[in-house]
């Protein structure tokens, strides 16, 4: 265990040396460069802004409506037909849209139902199993000017559902309802 934390704490300035007289070897300026990838930077992140506030006052108002809440209520019999807590819904809801507030859900659940209850394994699973797809095609997408991403949001949100159906069976099997 020591030994991979005194990997990690050198790893990353060995590789920051590494590039440095890797570029000074090939006689890359590596100030220049640097000055000139974080001016790059800065850039990217402002263009950024408009897209990501964006997203953020739509999750707020789907929240804030009330819309969330219909939609769980609405498919609570379904789910409990599969043998699904509705409870989860709006953790694989809101996951492909913001990491930040799927994150909170996930706390907000492990809180309540304990780390080691189902829907505390659940919830945890599937927050690694799903990504930020719709966030992901907001933001970069849109930051680089891609203006074309139908095909890019269906395989997206296919690979959501699926990291979500996986979740539930890999807990239902490993864990029990």
């Amino acid at each position: 265990m020591q030994f991979i934390s005194l990997i990690s704490l050198w790893l990353i300035p060995f590789m920051i040396g590494f590039i440095l007289l890797y570029g000074t070897f090939k006689k890359v300026p590596t100030y220049e460069t640097f000055v000139e990838g974080g001016k790059e930077g800065i850039k990217i992140a402002i263009s950024i802004i408009p897209f990501l506030v964006g997203m953020l006052v739509a999750i707020s108002i789907f929240r804030a409506s009330g819309a969330l809440d219909f939609l769980v209520e609405l498919l609570r019999p379904a789910m409990q037909a599969i043998g699904v807590p509705a409870e989860i819904v709006p953790l694989a809801l809101i996951r492909p849209i913001s990491g930040t507030a799927a994150l909170g859900m996930t706390t907000d659940m492990i809180a309540t139902y304990g780390p080691d209850s189902f829907m505390g394994r659940l919830a945890s699973i599937l927050q690694g199993s799903t990504d930020t797809t719709l966030y992901v095609l907001t933001v970069y997408f849109g930051a680089v000017g891609i203006k074309k991403m139908g095909d890019a949001l269906k395989v997206g949100l296919l690979a959501d559902v699926v990291g979500i159906a996986v979740s539930i069976l890999v807990v239902t099997f490993f864990f029990g309802l």
